[in-house]
C-alpha cells in the first residue's frame, strides 16, 4: 500500500508541474497575441500612415514635399484645388498659421512644409489637445523649399482654440 501511495504522490506532482507549465505556456501565448493584436491597430506599426494633401497642381514646392513624404514611407492621396481657402477653412486651419498646401492624416491637419519625421511623431503620440501642426508661411530650407541661404524655422502645434506651441524647431537644409 505504501508504494502505492508513494507512486500516486509522485504522479499527483508530474501532474500539477505538467498542468502548471502548460497554464504558463497558455498565459504567455495569449499575452504575446494581445500584445500583437495591439501593435497591429497602431497605424505607425509597420505599415505606413495615409496622408491626404490638398494643394494647386501648379505649385512645385508642394510637389517636391509631396515627393518627401512619399520618400519618408507615407501613402499620399493628392487632390489638387483651386480654392486652398475654402479647404482651409472646411478642416479648421487658423489663417494665421497657413502655407501654400495643406494635408489630413489620422485626426490632424498639417500646414505647410512640415517635415515627415514630426508627422510620424504627431501619429506616434497622439497628443489629444492638438487639432494639427504647421510651418507657417514658406521658410527657406523646409521639406520642399531647400535651396542657398536655409534659415531655421519653428514647427507648431495648434489646439482647438487656435493657440501655438513650438513643437520643433529646425534648421533648414540646402538644395541637394
Amino acid at each position: 500500500m505504501k508504494i502505492f501511495e508513494k507512486t500516486r504522490g509522485i504522479y499527483k506532482r508530474r501532474v500539477s508541474k505538467l498542468v502548471g507549465i502548460q497554464l504558463a505556456t497558455f498565459i504567455l501565448a495569449w499575452w504575446m497575441n494581445g500584445a500583437m493584436a495591439v501593435g497591429a491597430e497602431d497605424p505607425t506599426a509597420g505599415q505606413s500612415a495615409e496622408i491626404t494633401v490638398y494643394k494647386s497642381q501648379y505649385c512645385g514646392c508642394c510637389t517636391k514635399w509631396v515627393d518627401h513624404l512619399n520618400d519618408a514611407g507615407f501613402e499620399v492621396d493628392v487632390r489638387h484645388v483651386n480654392d486652398m481657402g475654402s479647404v482651409k477653412d472646411r478642416i479648421g486651419v487658423p489663417r494665421q498659421y497657413g502655407s501654400c498646401h495643406t494635408a489630413v492624416v489620422g485626426d490632424y491637419w498639417v500646414e505647410g512644409h512640415v517635415p515627415p519625421d514630426l508627422i510620424q511623431r504627431l501619429l506616434s503620440e497622439q497628443p489629444e489637445n492638438v487639432e494639427g501642426i504647421a510651418v507657417p508661411g514658406m521658410p527657406l530650407g523646409s521639406p520642399g523649399m531647400e535651396g542657398p541661404n536655409p534659415m531655421e524655422y519653428q514647427v507648431l502645434s495648434i489646439d482647438s482654440e487656435g493657440n501655438s506651441s513650438v513643437y520643433a524647431t529646425r534648421m533648414g537644409k540646402k538644395k541637394p
